[in-house]
C-alpha cells in the first residue's frame, strides 16, 4: 500500500505540475547576485541500518545464494501487460523460484514429519523402546562419548542460541522501526508540503529581483554623468590633461622667470655698488701704506728690504672683478612683463573646464535616451509578470496539494491500525523467541546439572538427584521441540516465502531501479502509448519521457521543468528570449548622439604668449660671462692672509711709527674684508645660483615650447579625430552595463525555471522512503533476519534433539543396571 500510495505521489505530481524551476544563485564580483530563498527538507537522503545492518547483509547474502537468478522482466512485463498465462510460463517461474521452492519444501517436510517423529518417539518410549526403558548397559567407551554428546549438543544449543538472538533483534527492530514509521510520513508529508508551498514564494522571489535590477539600472542610468560621461573623460585623458599640465608648468615657470631675472638684475646692481666702495677702501689703504713707506726709516738697512717688500705687494690690494661690464637684464624683464600681460594661467584653467565638462555635457545631451530606455524597463517588467501568470504553476501545485492531502489522510487513518497490528506481531515473535528460549534453556539446564552433578564412581542406578533433573531437563526439552518445532518451522516458511520473494522481486530491482526500467516499457501500462508518463504529462506519448529519468532527475534534485521536460508544454525559452527584450534598450543607446567636438583645450592668446615668451631673449643672455664674474674672488688676494703678513712684518720692525702705522694698516685691512669682502662673496654667491637657475629655465626655451604646441595641436587632433570613436566605445561599455543587469537576470530566470524552481528531490525521497526505508528496510530486513534466525534455531533442533536423548541416559538414574563378575555378566533390575 505505502508503495502504491507513493507512486501516486509521483504520478499526481508528473501529470498536474507544468511548473518551472526555482532561480538559481549566481555570484559574481561587481555584478548583481541573485540568491532562491533556501528550502530545507527533514528527511534524509539516505537511510542507515546501524549495526544490525551487518546482519541483514548477511541475509541478502544468504538469500542470493538461495536466490541467484536475475530478475525475470519479462515475467514481469507480462503480468503487467495482462498477459500472464500460468500454463506456459509455469516453467519459468519455477526455474526462478527454485531455490525458494526447495527451501520450502524442505520446511514443509519438516513441518510434516517432526510431528510424526514425535508421535511415533513418544509411543516408542511408552513401550521401553528408542531408549524408553530405564537401563543403561555399560560400554567402554561410555566416557568419550558422553562427553562428545555434552559438547556437541553445547555447540548446537550456541547455534540456537544465536538464532534466537537474531530472531529477538529482528523482533525488536521491526518494532522500533514501525514505531518511527508516524515520524518517516511526517516528515515526508512537511517536506512535500515545504516544496508546494515554497515554489510559489520562490515565483515571488523571481519577480521581486527585477525591482532590484531595474532600480541598479536606473541607478546607473541617473548617475551616466559619472559612469558614460566620466568614461569618456577618462579615455581621453591621457592624451589632453599632460598636454595642460605642461603649458600650465610654462605659465608658472614665466613667473618663475621674471622672478630670477628680477632677483638676478637687483643683485646685479648691488655688486656693482658694493665692487665700487671696496675699490675706494683698497684705494685708501693703499695710499696710507704709501705714505707710511715714505717714513725715513725705510731707507735704512735692514728696515730697507722690509719696506721694498710691502711695497711691491700694494699690487695686490685691487679688485678681482669686471661686474661694472656686465649688462643689465632691464630688456629682457621687460619682455617678460610684456609676456605676462596675457593671463596664460587663466587661459590654461579654461582648457581644463572645458575639457572637464565633458560628464556634464554627456548628461544634457542624453536625458531623452534615458527616458526612452526607463520606459522600455518597465515594459519588460510588465512582460515577465505576464509570463508568470502564463504559466500555471500555483495551479497545478494546487491540484497535487489534493493527492497529497488524500495520501496524508489515508497513511494517518490505517497507521494506528498498522501500529496494533505489529503489536499482536511483536507478541507473536516474543512468544516464539521465548518459546525458543525456554526450549534451549532447559538443554542448557540439563547440561549444566547433569555435567557437574554427574558422578563417575556412581553407578547408572545410584545417580546423584542434581544429575538425575539435567537429564530430565534434557528429556522435556526434547519434548517441547517435538511438540512445537513443526509451528515454529511453519511461521519460518511462510516469513521466508514471503520475505524472500520480496526482497529479491521488490527491493533489489527498485534499488538497481529496473522496476523503473520495467515501467518505461513502450505500450506496457496503456497498449496505445508509447512513453506512458509522457501520455499522462502531455497527452504526447511519443515525447520520450520515462520513469528512471524522472527518479534520477528527481534524486539529484533537478527542477520539474527540466525533470518531466515541461519544455514540450510550455517553452520558456521562446518567451524569455533575450534579444526580444534588450533589442529596444540597444537601438535607444545607439540612436543617441552625443557631440563634444567644441572643446577648447587653449586659446589662439595662448599660443601667441608661449611663442613670444620663446622670442623674449632670456635664452640669449650671456650666462657664461655672469658666471664667470659671479665666479670670481672679490679681490686678487686673501686681505687675511695679506694683513697677517703686513703685520708679521711690522712686528720684526723697530719701535716706531712705521711699525705702529703698518698694524694698523693691517687692522684696517681685516675690517675691509669682514665689513665688505664677506658680504659681497655672498651676495655673489646667491648671483651666481641665480644665474645658473635662470639659465637653467631659459635653456633650450623655444624647443620646449615649440614642443608643448606640438603636443597640444597633436592632443586638439585626436579630440577632433578620435573623439567620436571614444564616444562609441564607451557608449557600448556603458549600454552592455545597464543591458548586462537584464541579461544576467533574465538568463537567471530562465536557469531557475529550468533547473531550480519546484526541485523534485523530495518526490524521489517519499518514494525511496515508502519503499526503499519503510517497505525494505523497516519490514522486509528485519522479517528476513527474523526467519533466517528463528529457522537457523529450529533447524538445529533436530540434532539437538538426537544429542539430547542420547545424553539424557547418562544423566538419568536407571532402574537397572548390568552386573559384571569373572564368568558372566547378569542384567539386575533394581526396584
Amino acid at each position: 500500500m505505502a508503495l502504491l500510495l507513493c507512486f501516486l505521489l509521483l504520478l499526481g505530481l508528473c501529470g498536474n505540475t507544468i511548473s518551472e524551476e526555482p532561480p538559481s544563485t549566481t555570484k559574481s564580483p561587481n555584478v548583481l547576485e541573485f540568491e532562491l530563498p533556501a528550502m530545507n527538507y527533514e528527511t534524509k537522503d539516505s537511510y542507515e541500518a546501524g549495526p544490525t545492518g551487518v546482519l541483514f547483509q548477511m541475509v541478502n547474502v544468504f538469500l542470493h545464494v538461495v536466490q541467484p537468478n536475475p530478475f525475470p522482466e519479462d515475467t514481469v512485463r507480462k503480468i503487467l501487460q495482462k498477459n500472464f498465462d500460468l500454463s506456459p510460463e509455469y516453467e519459468k517461474i519455477i526455474s526462478y523460484e527454485i531455490g525458494i521452492i526447495i527451501c520450502a519444501v524442505l520446511g514443509l517436510l519438516f513441518i510434516i514429519l517432526m510431528p510424526l517423529v514425535g508421535f511415533c518417539f513418544g509411543l516408542c518410549r511408552c513401550c521401553n523402546k528408542c531408549g524408553g526403558e530405564m537401563h543403561q548397559r555399560q560400554k567402554k567407551n561410555g566416557t568419550f562419548l558422553r562427553k562428545y554428546f555434552a559438547v556437541s549438543l553445547l555447540v548446537i544449543c550456541v547455534f540456537i542460541s544465536i538464532g534466537i538472538i537474531f530472531g529477538f533483534v529482528a523482533n525488536h527492530h521491526l518494532r522500533t522501526q514501525i514505531e518511527k514509521s508516524r515520524q518517516l510520513a511526517d516528515s515526508n508529508f512537511k517536506d512535500l508540503r515545504t516544496l508546494l508551498n515554497g515554489t510559489p514564494a520562490q515565483i515571488d522571489y523571481i519577480l521581486g529581483q527585477y525591482t532590484t535590477t531595474k532600480e541598479r539600472a536606473f541607478a546607473d542610468l541617473d548617475n551616466i554623468k559619472s559612469l558614460l560621461g566620466g568614461g569618456i573623460h577618462e579615455q581621453l585623458k591621457p592624451k589632453v590633461i599632460p598636454v595642460l599640465d605642461d603649458i600650465k608648468a610654462m605659465a608658472e615657470a614665466i613667473k618663475e622667470t621674471k622672478e630670477a631675472l628680477m632677483t638676478v638684475n637687483s643683485t646685479l646692481g648691488q655688486l656693482k655698488k658694493s665692487t665700487t666702495q671696496l675699490n675706494t677702501s683698497l684705494s685708501d689703504v693703499k695710499r696710507n701704506l704709501e705714505q707710511s713707506l715714505n717714513d725715513p726709516m725705510c731707507s735704512v738697512p735692514p728696515v730697507a728690504t722690509t719696506c721694498n717688500n710691502v711695497r711691491m705687494s700694494l699690487s695686490q690690494l685691487d679688485d678681482n672683478t669686471n661686474l661694472g661690464q656686465l649688462p643689465s637684464l632691464d630688456k629682457e624683464i621687460d619682455n617678460v612683463n610684456d609676456v605676462l600681460r596675457t593671463n596664460l594661467s587663466s587661459l590654461v584653467q579654461q582648457g581644463y573646464k572645458s575639457f572637464n565638462d565633458i560628464p556634464e555635457m554627456v548628461q544634457n545631451q542624453t536625458t531623452d535616451m534615458i527616458s526612452g530606455i526607463k520606459s522600455s524597463l518597465n515594459s519588460i517588467g510588465s512582460n515577465i509578470s505576464n509570463i508568470s501568470q502564463q504559466i500555471p504553476i500555483q495551479d497545478k501545485l494546487s491540484y497535487f496539494m489534493k493527492y497529497v492531502n488524500i495520501t496524508e489522510t489515508h497513511i494517518y487513518r490505517n497507521l494506528p491500525t498498522l501500529e496494533e497490528y505489529d503489536s499482536y506481531r511483536w507478541l507473536g515473535g516474543l512468544v516464539v523467541c521465548c518459546l525458543l528460549t525456554l526450549i534451549v534453556i532447559f538443554f542448557y539446564l540439563g547440561l549444566l546439572c547433569g555435567t557437574f552433578g554427574y558422578d563417575q564412581n556412581a553407578t547408572p542406578t545410584r545417580r546423584g538427584c542434581v544429575s538425575n533433573t539435567g537429564g530430565v531437563f534434557l528429556m522435556v526439552g526434547v519434548g517441547i521441540s517435538f511438540l512445537f518445532c513443526w509451528i515454529l518451522m511453519i511461521i519460518v516458511v511462510v516469513t521466508f516465502v514471503v520475505g524472500g520473494n520480496v526482497e529479491k522481486l521488490v527491493c533489489e530491482p527498485y534499488q538497481n531501479r529496473k522496476l523503473f526500467q520495467i515501467l518505461d516499457t513502450p505500450y506496457l501500462l496503456d497498449e496505445n502509448w508509447e512513453y506512458y508518463l509522457s501520455g499522462i504529462v502531455f497527452n504526447k506519448p511519443d515525447i520520450n519521457l520515462t520513469f528512471e529519468q524522472v527518479y534520477s532527475d528527481c534524486k539529484e534534485n533537478k527542477g520539474i521543468y527540466t525533470t518531466l521536460k515541461l519544455e514540450n508544454s510550455y517553452n520558456i525559452s521562446e518567451h524569455l528570449n533575450i534579444q526580444d527584450y534588450t533589442g529596444n534598450i540597444n537601438n535607444d543607446f545607439e540612436s543617441t548622439n552625443i557631440n563634444i567636438d567644441n572643446i577648447v583645450l587653449l586659446e589662439e592668446a595662448g599660443r601667441n604668449n608661449l611663442l613670444n615668451f620663446s622670442s623674449s631673449g632670456i635664452d640669449k643672455i650671456d650666462y657664461d660671462g655672469y658666471l664667470t664674474e659671479f665666479g670670481k674672488t672679490p679681490t686678487k688676494v686673501n686681505l687675511l692672509v695679506f694683513a697677517d703678513d703686513l703685520e708679521e712684518k711690522a712686528n720684526n720692525l723697530p719701535q716706531g711709527n712705521l711699525k705702529e702705522s703698518l698694524k694698523s694698516n693691517a687692522e684696517t685691512i681685516r675690517t675691509i674684508h669682514r665689513g665688505q669682502v664677506v658680504p659681497l662673496e655672498q651676495s655673489m654667491n646667491m648671483a651666481y645660483q641665480s644665474i645658473k637657475e635662470l639659465q637653467h629655465k631659459s635653456s633650450e626655451l623655444e624647443v620646449k615650447v615649440n614642443k608643448i604646441l606640438s603636443s597640444l595641436d597633436s592632443a586638439e587632433g585626436f579630440l577632433t579625430n578620435y573623439t567620436s570613436s571614444v564616444i562609441v566605445e564607451e557608449s557600448k561599455k556603458y549600454a552592455n552595463t545597464i543591458i548586462g543587469y537584464f541579461e544576467r537576470y533574465l538568463q537567471w530566470v530562465k536557469i531557475s525555471i529550468t533547473e531550480h524552481i519546484a526541485a523534485c528531490k523530495p518526490v524521489a525521497t517519499a518514494l525511496d522512503s515508502a519503499v526503499d526505508v519503510f517497505l525494505c528496510s523497516y519490514i522486509i530486513d528485519p522479517v528476513n533476519l527474523f526467519w533466517f534466525g528463528i529457522g537457523e534455531a529450529t533447524i538445529f533442533l533436530l540434532p539437538a534433539i538426537i544429542f539430547a536423548v542420547k545424553l539424557a541416559k547418562y544423566y538419568r538414574r536407571m532402574d537397572s543396571e548390568d552386573v559384571y563378575d569373572d564368568v558372566e555378566t547378569v542384567p539386575v533390575k533394581n526396584f
